[in-house]
C-alpha cells in the first residue's frame, strides 16, 4: 500500500489511496514471462522489499520515550507501536505492509530462480550463476527480516518449538496456496541453506547498481549477521573477515561533518551509494526521516534529551560524549518538540504532481555496511573470547567515529574498568549499561566478557541510532526495556509498562489478514 501526502505550507497530511494485495495471492497467469538473462537480472530488482521495518522497530525499542498525551503530534498507529500493542491501524510501515512487501520480494526471487533453471541453470553462463546467488541471498534476507520481527529470537533450546514464518521456496502454482509457519529452528536451517549456496555463486559482474543488490561484500556482511543470530560465532567471524578484508573502509565522518548542518544534506551523504562503506541500500516509502528529524511528526514519542544524555550519544563513553563525534548530535526544542538526533535518515519526497504538491515520502536505508560489520565481528570475537582482537575492532570503529583529540586505544583491561564502574540502568534512572539475559551463555556480570559485550552493545546502539537495528539486540540479549512518561522538567516521572525477558510481545503479532487466512497467530498473555 502507498499513501499520498498532501503538502500545504508546513502541514503534512496523509490519505490512503490504494488497497493492499492479500498475502501471496497473485494469480500465476499474471506473471511476467522471464525468458532471458536480462529479464532475470531485471526481475531481481523486485526481490527487495520497498517497505521498511526501521520505523516499526525503532519505535518499539528503548530509543524513544513518551513526552505525554498533551503533545498532539502522534497518531494511533505510532502509539500502538510504542506500546507494543497489536497494530490495527493502517499505515505504510505497518506489520501488514512489512509482511506483504517481503513476501512479494520473495515471490520475485523465486520467479527468478525458476527462470534460471528454465534457461539452463548456472552452468549456462556466469551471469545466470551470479543471478542465482543474488536471488538466494535476497530470498534469505527477506525471510531473515520476517523471522526476526514476527518470531522470538533464535534460541538453541526453544526454537524447535517457537512459531516460525512460512519459508517460501517455490513459485505459487495455485491461486490460494496453503502455508505452515513451522518453527524458528526450521526457518534458520533453511536460511543457512540458502545463504551457504548463495555465497558459492555470488558475484558482481551482472550488477548495474551494486549497492542496491546483494554484491559480494554485502553477501558476506549479511552472512556474518545471520551467523551471530544463529549463535555460530566462528562462522560469523569468518564471514566478517571476508567482507572487511585486511583494512576495513569505514564511513568518512570527516567529510560528512564538513557539509551544511541540514538533515537532508547530511542524510543524503550518509546513505550515498558512492560511500564505499555502504554495502546494501534499500529505498522505501517511509516517514522515518520526518519522525526522527527536526520536525513535529510523531514527536510525542521521541529520542529526547534525557535518553541522549543518559543512554546514547551525549552520555559518557570511553571516548567521552557526543562533543567528541566528528559529526555531532543536534538538539531541537520547540513547542511540544524535544528531539536529539543524528542526521542519518533524509526526507526524500517523490512528486507525482508537482503543481498540486502531491507525492510520496521516501527515504533510503543503509541495511548493511562495513561500520556495522566490524561491530558484528567484534561481537563474534567476544563470544569466542578473542578479547584482544575484539578490542582492536572496537578501537577501529571508535577512532573513526570521534575526532583526533578523543581517539584512544581500547584494551580488554580498560574496557572492563570503564564499564564495571557504571551502574545498571533502571526504569526511572538511565545509564548506558543494561542487564543482559541472552539465551546463550555469557560470563557473570562484571566479568571481562560481559563488560566487553556492554561496550559492543553501547557502540552498536550509537552506530544504528534511528535505524531500527537496536530492537534486534534487545531481543537477542534479553534486555528489559521500560515505557515511561517524561515530565515537564525533562526527566522520567511515571513507569507505564515494561517488556520483560520472556514477554510474548517481543514477537510482533502477525497481520490480521494472515490470521484470517488460516495462519496461527503469535501467543499473547491476554
Amino acid at each position: 500500500m502507498k499513501r499520498i501526502l498532501y503538502i500545504a505550507g508546513a502541514v503534512l497530511s496523509v490519505a490512503a489511496i490504494a488497497g493492499c494485495n492479500d498475502f501471496l495471492d497473485k494469480t500465476p497467469d499474471n506473471r511476467t514471462e522471464v525468458d532471458s538473462q536480462d529479464k532475470v537480472a531485471s526481475i531481481l530488482g523486485s526481490a527487495y522489499s520497498n517497505t521498511d521495518f526501521q520505523l516499526l522497530t525503532e519505535y518499539m525499542s528503548d530509543n524513544v520515550d513518551d513526552y505525554g498525551a498533551s503533545n498532539p503530534y502522534y497518531d494511533k498507529f505510532i502509539e500502538q507501536v510504542y506500546k507494543w500493542e497489536n497494530v490495527t491501524e493502517d499505515n505504510n510501515e505497518s506489520p501488514q505492509n512489512i509482511w506483504e512487501s517481503n513476501y512479494n520480494a520473495i515471490a520475485s526471487a523465486n520467479q527468478a530462480l525458476d527462470a534460471i533453471e528454465q534457461l539452463g541453470g548456472v552452468d549456462e553462463s556466469a551471469t545466470l550463476r551470479e543471478c542465482k546467488g543474488e536471488a538466494l541471498l535476497a530470498r534469505a534476507y527477506c525471510h531473515y527480516v520476517l523471522v526476526n520481527i514476527f518470531c522470538n529470537a533464535y534460541n538453541q533450546n526453544t526454537s524447535v518449538k517457537d512459531l516460525g514464518i512460512p519459508y517460501v521456496t517455490e513459485s505459487e502454482k495455485t491461486l490460494n496456496p496453503h502455508y505452515e509457519r513451522g518453527t524458528v529452528a526450521d526457518v534458520y536451517a533453511k536460511l543457512e541453506k540458502d545463504i551457504t549456496e548463495g555465497l558459492t555463486l555470488i558475484g558482481d559482474n551482472h550488477l548495474k547498481t551494486p549497492k542496491y543488490h546483494f554484491n559480494t561484500q554485502a553477501a558476506y556482511a549479511f552472512a556474518s549477521k545471520f551467523y551471530l543470530s544463529y549463535e555460530k560465532w566462528d562462522k560469523a567471524k569468518e564471514c566478517a573477515d571476508l567482507c572487511l578484508g585486511s583494512v576495513p573502509t569505514l564511513m568518512d565522518w570527516t567529510s560528512n561533518s564538513a557539509l551544511p548542518a541540514d538533515p537532508i544534506v547530511r542524510g543524503e551523504d550518509y546513505i550515498s551509494s558512492d560511500n564505499s562503506n555502504n554495502l546494501l541500500l534499500e529505498t522505501a516509502y517511509s516517514a522515518l526521516g520526518l519522525a526522527i528529524g527536526p520536525y513535529s511528526r510523531y514527536s510525542r514519542f521521541a529520542h529526547g534529551f534525557y535518553l541522549a544524555n543518559n543512554e546514547t550519544a551525549a552520555a559518557l563513553h570511553p571516548f567521552g560524549s557526543y562533543t567528541n563525534f566528528k559529526c555531532p548530535m543536534f538538539f531541537v526544542t520547540a513547542t511540544s518538540i524535544q528531539k536529539a538526533m543524528l542526521l542519518k535518515v533524509p526526507v526524500l519526497f517523490e512528486y507525482t504532481d508537482p503543481v498540486a504538491g502531491i507525492g510520496f515520502l521516501r527515504t533510503v536505508f543503509v541495511n548493511l555496511s562495513t561500520d556495522m560489520c566490524i561491530l558484528d565481528r567484534a561481537e563474534a570475537e567476544i563470544m569466542l573470547k578473542q578479547y584482544d582482537a575484539a578490542a582492536a575492532d572496537l578501537t577501529t570503529w571508535q577512532n573513526n567515529y570521534v575526532n583526533s583529540r578523543s581517539q584512544m586505544t581500547l584494551t580488554p583491561e580498560n574496557i572492563q574498568k570503564f564499564y564495571s564502574g557504571i551502574e545498571y540502568s533502571t526504569g526511572l534512572s538511565s545509564t548506558i549499561k543494561k542487564h543482559l539475559h541472552p539465551s546463550f551463555s555469557i560470563d557473570a556480570e562484571g566479568s571481562l566478557q560481559e563488560c566487553m559485550l556492554q561496550c559492543l552493545l553501547d557502540y552498536r546502539r550509537l552506530q544504528t541510532l534511528h535505524e531500527g537495528q537496536r530492537w534486534f539486540d534487545i531481543k537477542r540479549y534479553g534486555i528489559v526495556i521500560y515505557r515511561r512518561t517524561i515530565n515537564a522538567a525533562g526527566i522520567p516521572e511515571t513507569l507505564t509498562d515494561s517488556l520483560t525477558v520472556n514477554d510474548p510481545r517481543r514477537a510482533v503479532q502477525i497481520p490480521d489478514k494472515v490470521v484470517n487466512a488460516g495462519i496461527e497467530p503469535n501467543p499473547r498473555n491476554n
